[in-house]
Formats: structure tokens, sequence, C-alpha cells
């Protein structure tokens, strides 16, 4: 397991898409967070796919603005603990995750608003031009919703319409259209 994960690292190879939260085995066995200190795991297709989106989105008079993206290590620990003073651990876990178990210190996720919902994360965005455009247009450009509504039981994550996940165009466009998360997608890898 040890060889996958390293290879994985660092020729960049599409098992990275494996889920990253506190119950992973890469986040148990590996210490994740020592090995995602740096800036360096982000895919080179998913960096240039994000100004292609957003060019997009810009073309069809939709304004997109990113809010964060990749965090370090240092950073999500901050926002943790932030989370946990003011809520109880317990639902904090689900708000913020803990250092190290972020999609965004992998580089692979980005918060997008916009300012029809003043440039917040809201549930709201949802329901915005912004946010249904970027749902239905994200996969063409390799990325997902990546914790939709309805699929909480399942991410263990409240719905987070701004929080965008890439995962190759391939994935994004498999998955948005069986409506499945990366959960379910692996779960029948797996078997």
């Amino acid at each position: 397991m040890l060889c996958f994960v390293m290879k994985c690292l660092s020729t960049v190879t599409t098992d990275c898409l494996k889920i990253l939260s506190h119950r992973h085995w890469l986040y148990l066995i590996l210490r994740l967070p020592q090995i995602l200190q740096t800036r360096n795991v982000f895919w080179k297709s998913g960096l240039q796919s994000m100004p292609n989106l957003f060019d997009a989105a810009k073309a069809e008079g939709v304004f997109l603005y990113g809010i964060s993206g990749y965090r370090s290590y240092k950073r999500q620990k901050i926002l943790y603990q932030s989370a946990c003073r003011k809520s109880p651990v317990e639902s904090s876990l689900c708000e913020t995750a803990m250092p190290g178990c972020s999609e965004h210190q992998t580089g692979l996720a980005l918060d997008v608003s916009c300012p029809a919902v003043s440039l917040n994360l809201s549930q709201t965005f949802a329901e915005t031009v912004e946010g249904r455009w970027l749902a239905r247009h994200a996969p063409l450009y390799g990325f997902i919703i990546r914790y939709p509504k309805g699929k909480e039981h399942l991410t263990k994550i409240p719905a987070e319409p701004w929080h965008i996940r890439y995962v190759t165009r391939s994935l994004a466009l498999c998955l948005t259209l069986t409506g499945q998360v990366l959960e379910e997608y692996y779960a029948c890898c797996d078997r």
C-alpha cells in the first residue's frame, strides 16, 4: 500500500482520486498532514482546467469567484481550531475538516461563490444563476460538486454547493451522469 501511495503522489495517476477524509487510510497510515504541506500536489491538468471553467462562465455572463483553494496544513489547523471554538467538536468535524483531512490540502478543491450571495459560502449559492451554471458545467472541465445535497449520508459532510473538486473530465462526467459521489464510485470499484 505504501508503494501505491508514493507512486500516486510522485507520478500523479488517476489513483490519486481516492477520497480524502479523517477516516481515509491515506490519512491514518501515512500521516498525510506531513506529506501535503506543500502546494506541489496540485494536478497540472486540474490547474489548467480552472481558468477554462471560469472563462467559459464569464463568456456566458456568469461571474464566479474562487474564495478558497489550496490550504496548507497550518492554515487548515487554524480554520479547524476556530470552528471547534464556535461549535461542539462533534459537529465541527463535519463542518470543517481536521488538518490533514481537507481536500483543499491536496490542491484539488476550490470553494466558489458569486456576488449574488455577497461572495459568501452559503447554501443559497445553489439557487443562484452562478450556482446552477457551475453544477451544470463543472463536469465539462473535470470538476464535480463534491458535497451535493441529498448525499450527506454518504459523504458525511453537509451539502456544500460551492465546493468543487477536480477529478478528471471523464470521471466528472461519469459521476454527474450517474448521480454518484466519490464514495459510491469507489464502493463499486472496491468490490
